[in-house]
């Protein structure tokens, strides 16, 4: 679900506002997508509730992640007794002009799988990114 629609209190809007700092503090020059999906009933249909969707899009090719665009989705867990609102994975998807070019996730061993893969030092800093994401949002 689009990062923008998430943010329904202080503390979720504080969290997507902190990881957004945090990848524009690697890549300065990025804009950050709070709404990356489109509001159609296609597109409704597909969303995932339980998920922070925030967008990244370059000003040109990223030659490190050999992309344009990353939609990341923080996939979220709220724990019924307490109510706390959980990160228990991300998912990360990087496009360009012909469309995407490679997914990465949290789940299983934080590998990126693709046809064209970001270069090593772009991969750890993704990763880097998504640890310092999930700190970020289960922190109490």
């Amino acid at each position: 679900m689009n990062a923008a629609e998430q943010a329904r209190n202080v503390e979720v809007a504080t969290k997507i506002a902190t990881i957004v700092n945090l990848f524009k503090a690697i890549y300065p020059a990025v804009r950050s997508d709070l709404k990356p999906w489109l509001n159609n009933s296609d597109t409704r249909r597909l969303l995932d509730p339980d998920s922070i969707d925030v967008g990244f899009h370059f000003p040109g090719v990223s030659w490190r992640l050999r992309v344009r665009s990353i939609l990341f989705q923080i996939r979220l867990y709220e724990d019924p007794v307490d109510g706390d609102l959980r990160a228990i994975g991300i998912e990360a998807s990087g496009h360009d002009y012909r469309g995407e070019r490679w997914r990465f996730s949290t789940v299983d061993n934080w590998q990126f799988f693709g046809d064209t893969l970001p270069m090593d030092d772009g991969a750890e800093n993704l990763r880097e990114f998504s640890r310092q994401t999930l700190e970020v949002f289960n922190r109490k």
